[in-house]
């Protein structure tokens, strides 16, 4: 069927349409560059008329008549002086046209800096995205840059904070070491010491780059707006997760986003890893985890394998069962630790086949923290005694059951004497300090996100929960209250989250650093675990 062409009516109309538009806009522009002179005055004249109406606002009503009386003074004297309209009048158009210019001109371009340094990275990105089979290169030697660059920023010292990257289909960004190249290349030509950010978008073959802002790290420890079994590890970037927490910044409340563990029967993490090197902040983070289980009514359990003493704060606290330090007082607190979920696992099991819940101190939280578990595991061996870790496979096997979390700090250079158990059954892990990315890789299962930088305040790293995405993280200033050299507001903000004191009484059972914990029978599953008074 042959197609019926439009009316010449319809036709000549749009025709005429367009004319006219084009002949309103021309027209539009035109009166706009004759009257821009006009809209120039009329809004100096709105600012000094703002001005005027905020300055009489701000003053007091007993020295309005006064100002009123001066004002019009001022007004009779121009008016009686020769040409005192006429230059009163000229004199308020020119301050008019002074208020009212255009203040901000407008950036048409790069200066010829940011050109110059732009022109580099092309230059750089030659030899990676482009092959000589290709008839129209996008990069080639003494191409246009603005061709692979379609977007860009500076900051105020000229160095580029964001950059958008369009390169060819053939680019194997499918890669993992292509990328690393290219990310490495722009890392160094960017300027090192900063974190960026590479987001690749292979379907579309574009590369955004941009500088990422420090982290804070002025957040003390605090008592945190989570519920039970939430755990607040540190903060990172806006966009990370989806959800914020508000917190105290010095005296500045803010919302800060968190990077949030979650422990319990239903959690698919229910154990940690965090590895650093010495002086990355591993102490910090599990002395943050003691006080915030020891808030939510958790009992701890700590061994301090460096043998440090920091976390002597915790010793005889409410909730804190054992902080030890030897390789004996390790063992004797693992093996209870194993037998103590057992128990637990045979309480609950009897409670459902008999139809009742679970008893309550089965529901207790349990936690075991572990700094450095190597040293006591090390001089177990050189003892003769058995090595405290194997002890530690019942309570990362069956914790998640038994309200038990375990929790590993661990320094990078003796990461292999960590036996398989801990390896397998801790999915959350975090990597603080500098590292590389191979290390971080290893660690975490993911490379980063982001190019490690070399130098890194205590407590800053990665975090990966399970099978998530990598996150940076900044945990919370949590220091030992009794270091002199830490700051003074973050020792006070440790010293008002820790619990109280337990007083030893004679009758009263006490927890040292030697003596092993007993577990309670089954058939007093209803009591909490006594532990023999120390002899005098």
């Amino acid at each position: 069927m042959a197609r019926r062409p439009l009316p010449r009516i319809l036709i000549s109309g749009t025709a005429s349409l367009a004319r006219g538009r084009d002949f309103a806009r021309t027209a539009a522009d035109s009166a706009t560059d004759v009257l821009h002179p006009l809209l120039t005055i009329g809004r100096g004249l709105r600012i000094l008329a703002s001005a005027g109406r905020r300055k009489w606002s701000e003053t007091p009503k007993d020295k309005r008549g006064p100002a009123l009386f001066l004002g019009a003074a001022c007004v009779l004297v121009v008016a009686l002086v020769p040409y005192g309209p006429l230059l009163a009048l000229i004199t308020l158009m020119a301050a008019a046209a002074w208020q009212g210019r255009d203040r901000n001109p407008v950036k048409t371009g790069p200066s010829e800096a940011e050109t110059e340094r732009l022109g580099s990275l092309y230059e750089a990105l030659v030899p990676y995205f482009s092959i000589p089979e290709d008839p129209s290169p996008l990069f080639a030697h003494g191409g246009d840059w603005d061709k692979a660059f379609s977007g860009y920023e500076f900051d105020e010292a000229g160095r580029v904070t964001r950059l958008h990257i369009r390169y060819p289909a053939y680019f194997t960004d499918g890669e993992a070491s292509s990328r690393a190249r290219i990310e490495a290349l722009l890392h160094a030509k960017s300027g090192r010491g900063r974190e960026y950010l590479f987001d690749w978008d292979e379907e579309g073959n574009q590369l955004d780059l941009r500088v990422l802002a420090a982290l804070p790290t002025g957040i003390a420890a605090q008592p945190f707006v989570t519920s039970p079994g939430e755990t607040v590890l540190g903060f990172t970037d806006d966009g990370g997760v989806q959800r914020t927490l508000p917190v105290l910044e010095g005296d500045e409340p803010r919302d800060v986003p968190p990077v949030i563990w979650r422990t319990g029967p239903r959690s698919t993490e229910p154990h940690l890893l965090a590895v650093g090197q010495p002086g990355s902040g591993t102490t910090t983070l599990l002395r943050s985890v003691a006080l915030q289980a020891l808030r939510h009514g958790g009992d701890v359990l700590i061994i301090d394998g460096g043998g440090s003493g920091e976390y002597a704060c915790l010793t005889g606290r409410a909730g804190v069962l054992a902080v030890e330090s030897g390789p004996a007082g390790a063992l004797a607190t693992l093996e209870w630790a194993a037998q103590e979920t057992e128990r637990r696992l045979v309480a609950t099991h009897r409670a459902r086949e008999a139809g009742r819940p679970a008893p309550e101190d089965t529901r207790r939280p349990l936690w075991i923290l572990l700094d450095q578990p190597s040293v006591p595991a090390h001089l177990a061996a050189a003892e003769g005694l058995p090595d405290p870790l194997a002890q530690l496979a019942v309570p990362l096997r069956h914790g998640r059951a038994a309200h038990v979390a375990v929790v590993v700090a661990e320094q990078f250079d003796h990461l292999e004497l960590l036996n398989d158990a801990v390896w397998q059954h801790t999915r959350a892990r975090i990597v603080l300090g500098p590292a590389a990315s191979s290390q971080i890789a290893d660690v975490l299962g993911l490379p980063p996100h982001t190019t490690p930088a070399a130098l890194v305040p205590p407590g800053r790293g990665y975090a990966r929960l399970g099978t998530g995405p990598v996150h940076r993280l900044q945990v919370p200033a949590t220091p030992d209250p009794y270091d002199e050299g830490a700051h003074p507001a973050y020792r006070q903000a440790v010293r008002d989250l820790l619990p109280e004191r337990l007083a030893a009484g004679p009758g009263q059972g006490r927890v040292t650093l030697t003596k092993p914990l007993r577990a309670v029978p089954p058939a007093q599953a209803s009591e909490v675990p006594e532990v023999p008074a120390e002899a005098p």
